[in-house]
């Protein structure tokens, strides 16, 4: 097993990865507050992996909510339903919610606990590679609406993020590439030694080997944890995790939630932000290449939607949290391993990205 931490003052918390971790009772109980306990999973995850969190808290007070599927699901209509049924259970302030899940799960439950009577404590078991290496570490919570993806939610760190690897062997091919995106994007946006790994090692990734990818994971961790501990809020340096993010959102909302997943449009944002730097004369085309290259072996989309017009796409990204007094700031690339977030850009260079006859 491997542990971590995400240095922040009196709220720091452990990061444990590792294989069998959900048959190790003293590490969920070590992370859980309280006598009453909450797990939130859904209809996928539940069957597979709930009985094995439950068996470990049989001595404290415990409740499950099941929810549906699907991103389309991340609403402030099923955060709703959260509440309603931990009122009607009875828990108090002195309940800790688990999240047993994938990125939707673990955002939708940490909204719920930052918000559930003021602000409850959580934890992270993240079930799908995506969480994994991203959503469950930080903090970020929320819900999407129909005008933007995750426009609604808070800040609230969880007691602990523990990453069973074994829970990978039952994740969807396609649902695995989706997490390599995130992966990808640590080693574009400043691990460029990283970048080289995981042009050496993508294929091993997708086979599923296991040490492959605990190494991926942690190193992903690592930059993750580095880069919030340093700013914890997103005023600064942070904003490059959004690498990539402000195309793929565009294309979520823009399709319909749930019809790409999100690595999948974060895939393909990504590239589009260093065809852009490209297009700026910032990055080279031999480093645009390799970036296309290691995407299309992970499986990954590179083109966007041709259903999204230039015009489409352009109001779907000024609504984006990066936008400040009106202005569209992105984040893009010097070289591989150098991400940088401006609003300094040519807008006609971006409309030829977001063309969706030039993009391809």
């Amino acid at each position: 097993m491997v542990a971590l931490n995400v240095e922040l003052g009196t709220r720091s918390y452990p990061i444990h990865i590792g294989r069998g971790l959900l048959d190790n009772p003293d590490i969920l109980r070590t992370a859980v507050s309280g006598r009453n306990v909450v797990i939130i999973s859904n209809e996928t995850v539940a069957p597979l992996y709930l009985n094995k969190v439950r068996r470990h808290l049989d001595d404290l007070r415990v409740g499950d909510i099941i929810l549906p599927d699907g991103e389309q699901y991340k609403t402030l209509g099923t955060l709703e339903s959260i509440f309603t049924q931990l009122l009607e259970g009875h828990f108090d302030r002195n309940t800790t919610l688990i999240a047993l899940g994938g990125g939707v799960v673990g955002d939708i439950a940490g909204f719920a606990a930052a918000s559930y009577q003021r602000g409850i404590k959580f934890v992270q078991i993240p079930t799908t590679l995506l969480a994994q290496v991203d959503s469950s570490v930080g903090g970020k919570t929320g819900v999407n609406h129909p005008l933007g993806k995750n426009m609604i939610g808070a800040f609230h760190q969880p007691l602990a993020v523990i990453i069973d690897t074994e829970t990978l062997d039952t994740l969807p091919d396609r649902e695995l590439n989706a997490g390599l995106a995130e992966v990808i994007k640590y080693g574009l946006l400043g691990d460029a030694e990283f970048f080289d790994w995981l042009e050496e090692n993508i294929d091993t990734l997708r086979a599923r080997d296991h040490h492959s990818l605990a190494y991926a994971i942690k190193r992903s961790c690592q930059n993750k944890a580095s880069i919030v501990a340093q700013d914890e809020r997103e005023q600064g340096s942070r904003a490059l995790l959004n690498l990539g993010h402000t195309f793929g959102h565009a294309i979520e909302t823009g399709l319909g939630y749930g019809q790409w997943l999100h690595g999948e449009a974060v895939a393909c944002g990504m590239l589009m932000a260093a065809r852009l730097s490209g297009e700026l004369g910032w990055l080279p085309t031999a480093a645009i290449d390799r970036i296309e290259a290691l995407l299309l072996k992970a499986g990954l989309p590179v083109t966007p939607p041709a259903e999204l017009s230039q015009q489409r796409m352009r109001e779907l990204m000024a609504i984006d949290k990066k936008v400040i007094d009106g202005q569209l700031r992105l984040v893009l690339l010097r070289d591989i391993g150098h991400a940088l977030v401006t609003d300094q850009f040519d807008p006609a260079a971006l409309d030829r990205v977001l063309t969706p006859s030039k993009a391809a």
